[in-house]
């Protein structure tokens, strides 16, 4: 009786089931992508993700207990050098499971399984939304520096409308002194002149009346 026992068995016996995800997770490795149904595709995801974490620790231990799954050495090879480099920054979830329709005849649920790091397409995705904020961090820089720049011109623009042309009116008010003072002089000089006048006139008419 199958009491407690929830995982899949995929309608087959226990060693014809080790053997088929012993050979999709070969091909998986080798090729990085496989199709599949979809119950086989969820059931593999259980068995090579573990097998995948494990080839992150190169060492002879681990080399041995994922070949006692996989049995084949090139594969270990593939799993432990380009496979490990790959996904070694990646916590987990290694694979993607894309569904792909309806088989036609018995109309069974299909899918591509594939390992998530050697997809191409959704890799250039991420790195452009990257891109992205970094231009939005660089355009409120460059608002904030704005304001600075148009008090630099103000500062520039005080110089000009600061000219001097008092000193160009000093020589002016010094020549409306300086004539004043000539009129100053020759009005007493004016006035002296026409007292001698007077003065002439008054000894002419004396001496009219002494002769």
């Amino acid at each position: 009786m199958r009491h407690g026992k929830k995982f899949n068995h995929l309608g087959r016996k226990a060693a014809h089931r080790k053997a088929m995800l012993s050979n999709m997770a070969c091909s998986l490795i080798d090729h990085k992508r496989i199709n599949t149904t979809v119950a086989k595709a969820k059931a593999l995801k259980q068995y090579v993700e573990p097998l995948i974490t494990k080839a992150k620790n190169d060492s002879t231990h681990s080399r041995r207990v994922v070949f006692s799954y996989l049995r084949q050495k090139e594969t270990i090879k593939e799993l432990f050098g380009a496979v490990s480099t790959k996904v070694g920054d990646r916590p987990g979830g290694y694979t993607r499971i894309i569904k792909t329709g309806n088989r036609l005849g018995d109309n069974a649920e299909m899918c591509m399984i594939e390992l998530v790091d050697f997809n191409d397409v959704y890799t250039n995705g991420k790195e452009t939304k990257k891109t992205k904020t970094r231009r939005r961090k660089k355009t409120t820089a460059k608002v904030e520096e704005t304001p600075v720049v148009e008090d630099a011109q103000v500062v520039e623009e005080t110089p000009v409308v600061e000219e001097t042309p008092v000193v160009e009116e000093a020589p002016v008010a010094e020549a409306i002194s300086e004539q004043s003072n000539t009129d100053a002089e020759e009005a007493p000089a004016s006035d002296e002149n026409s007292k001698d006048e007077e003065e002439k006139s008054d000894d002419a008419n004396d001496e009219n009346q002494e002769a």
